[in-house]
């Protein structure tokens, strides 16, 4: 199954690209919040917090680039339309 199957399958499941967009900008204030919560707990477990921010960390272009695909089945109407200067 291609890349664009998969977009496109994901667009007939009712998903939406601004949906996706919104989840990778939530995972980046995630992974701020646990990076900055992984320097206030011991040194044993500081390790594990910190690689637990790490991981969140990789989520927020996944998310963009899924919603991106998703967008480009929406058609025009829900496109951002960019101004031409």
């Amino acid at each position: 199954m291609s890349a664009r199957m998969l977009t496109k399958a994901l667009h007939d499941m009712g998903l939406r690209g601004w949906p996706l967009h919104a989840a990778s900008l939530g995972s980046i204030g995630l992974c701020i919040g646990l990076w900055i919560r992984a320097k206030t707990v011991d040194q044993d477990e500081r390790g594990n917090a910190e690689r637990r921010a790490l991981f969140v960390g990789l989520w927020p272009p996944m998310f963009w680039l899924i919603g991106d695909g998703v967008q480009e089945h929406e058609g025009p109407a829900h496109r951002v339309r960019r101004r031409r200067r």
